[in-house]
């Protein structure tokens, strides 16, 4: 049974957090009770997300996939709903967020000392907002959400950051807005013709557009989508917002916000603009291409950690864009997989950043250098997340490249030739900076007297580390719950326009068995096509052939049975006499 209302309570649960921080707790004369109740509360949220996880076999999918909907009037005049749901590519995007959450506020434990309880609730208020991004089936509730994120994080980076902070908020605040003013103009205009806000709705409509109105859709939404990536030349912004925000600000903006973008274009342009993405493929390979080699060059030119990172996450962004308009189901299921793995790899790297910046307050690489004689277990640790960067078989890395390198190949052997060099340059800059950082000889005298490690660090390094050896080792789970979703939309950007996606009331399964043969309408003509009765609902059979998947549960991850998929057309249109029988 589905737990009733778990995406509502995933949203409000950091919320609640955050009112028990403003009613229970002093400023800045009772820091630790503030950091308490939101290291609980983001656990709390965390153990809740996982239900999605341990129902998602039992839960029945609605409308193209989505589990877990929560479908409520919101203005009934405008038609627009508080209108919620996860499928297999979003569901580990919330994942993500509930899993590094704590992390974060771990991280934040002994580097935040003023303003503490503000601090918290800022967290947890984004929490809360990006969970409602990767949860929103509604183009204005999704809208709100989108740009609602900003709020906590600029304040996150304009507070807390570093000397010259209230510059890179502004920059990180006026870049992404700038950008997503194109976008709500699009959604109007899709609102305009179509006259409602679902986006599994949408999914179905907007395609039907012509190409010239698609391209122009598919820019206004690139321009915010691009922004968030962030791709190049739009990349600029970054760099400044990483090295001045707080430690657990630059974990929660690699491994979260920089999601966004990447998850916009799922959602948005390759689904409901599917002719327009194909259209501009070549465009957004081209721009993908000259990040990956040009920011992995400018990274191997830096002197501060921080901005080195910072520079390899634009170029593993660029390995996700090339996956997702690869507009395959290798490409984009890798692309998924990139994005869950920089995630947690680049989260981390910054995590080992900041462990040596609050003991010496400095990252600059030159004033480092032998750290493996005072920290040998962080520097096993920091090891093993570079090596997870480069993507060494056995960690997440090695499983998105891998699938985006296969999905690449397949649309073109130069996108994959180029892409490639970015593996190689990729260890370049990640091997310089642990030998620069870890190795050589400690000749610094304040080196001398370095920790190790404290047992509150190794809490935040372990979690990850078994996070990215599971999704290396055995990526299975994960590829089974995204195996429908991805299939269903690679299917659709492909050109099977024959498809029909109904959105329909199923009757009970036992009733069902009594009617053997399902009217489907398709524009202006009317069949009967012979429907698959499962367990888990129907699988309409069109004239053409297709596979017509109106609702499907089962084990995590299952996908109607190759059986139903592959019926010849003979099969599903029963002949004339065999109707009159």
């Amino acid at each position: 049974m589905p737990i009733d209302g778990i995406l509502t309570w995933l949203i409000l649960l950091p919320l609640i957090g955050m009112a028990f921080i403003l009613v229970f707790t002093r400023s800045d004369t009772d820091p630790e009770n503030a950091r308490v109740w939101a290291l609980l509360t983001t656990l709390a949220t965390f153990v809740l997300s996982l239900g999605l996880w341990v129902k998602w076999g039992a839960t029945k999918s609605g409308a193209l996939g989505f589990k877990f909907v929560e479908n409520v009037p919101w203005f009934e005049g405008l038609n627009i709903n508080y209108y919620l749901g996860v499928d297999g590519i979003s569901v580990f995007m919330v994942l993500l967020t509930t899993f590094l959450m704590p992390i974060c506020i771990l991280a934040s434990w002994g580097a935040i000392q003023h303003r503490v309880r503000e601090f918290m609730m800022a967290f947890l208020l984004l929490e809360s907002l990006v969970i409602g991004v990767f949860c929103a089936l509604d183009l204005v509730l999704f809208y709100l959400f989108f740009e609602a994120v900003l709020i906590p994080m600029y304040f996150i980076i304009g507070i807390w950051g570093g000397n010259n902070r209230v510059y890179a908020a502004y920059k990180f605040f006026l870049y992404t807005l700038a950008g997503s003013v194109l976008m709500l103009v699009s959604l109007l205009y899709l609102y305009s013709v179509f006259g409602h806000m679902s986006i599994p709705l949408m999914m179905q409509n907007a395609p039907t557009l012509g190409l010239d109105i698609q391209k122009w859709l598919w820019l206004a939404m690139f321009a915010s989508f691009a922004v968030k990536v962030p791709m190049w030349p739009f990349h600029t912004w970054l760099p400044d917002a990483h090295v001045q925000a707080p430690t657990s600000g630059s974990v929660i903006l690699a491994g979260i916000l920089l999601k966004m973008g990447a998850y916009g274009f799922l959602r948005f342009s390759l689904p409901m603009l599917p002719d327009a993405s194909a259209y501009y493929a070549p465009f957004i390979f081209t721009l993908s291409i000259v990040a990956i080699i040009y920011t992995s060059l400018v990274a191997l030119m830096q002197h501060d950690m921080k901005k080195l990172i910072a520079y390899s996450s634009v170029a593993h962004m660029g390995f996700v864009t090339v996956g997702i308009f690869a507009l395959n189901q290798q490409g984009i299921e890798g692309a998924i997989i990139q994005m869950i793995s920089h995630g947690l790899v680049s989260g981390a790297l910054f995590l080992c950043v900041g462990v040596v910046y609050d003991r010496m307050h400095t990252r600059e690489i030159a004033h480092y250098g032998g750290l493996v004689t005072r920290m040998p277990l962080y520097a096993a640790f920091f090891l093993f997340f570079t090596m997870a960067s480069v993507g060494l078989p056995g960690t997440s890395g090695f499983v998105g490249e891998f699938l985006i390198m296969a999905g690449a190949y397949q649309a073109s052997t130069w996108v994959a030739f180029f892409t490639a060099t970015g593996v190689i340059l990729g260890a370049t800059y990640a091997l310089w900076l642990y030998r620069r950082v870890v190795f050589g000889e400690l000749t610094r005298t304040e080196l001398k007297k370095i920790l190790d490690l404290s047992h509150r660090e190794i809490a935040m390094f372990v979690p990850i580390i078994g996070m990215v050896l599971w999704l290396g080792i055995y990526p299975k789970p994960f590829l089974d719950v995204l195996h429908p979703a991805v299939e269903r939309l690679a299917a659709q950007i492909n050109g099977n326009s024959g498809a029909i996606e109904a959105i329909i009331e199923l009757p009970p399964v036992d009733e069902m068995k009594t009617k053997p043969e399902a009217v489907v309408k398709e524009g202006e003509k009317t069949f009967k096509a012979q429907d698959s009765v499962h367990e888990s609902g129907v699988v309409i059979q069109t004239p053409e052939g297709v596979s017509i998947d109106v609702m499907e549960t089962g084990s995590m991850g299952e996908a109607p049975t190759q059986e139903n998929r592959e019926m010849a057309p003979q099969e599903a249109m029963p002949n004339q006499e065999e109707s009159q029988e």
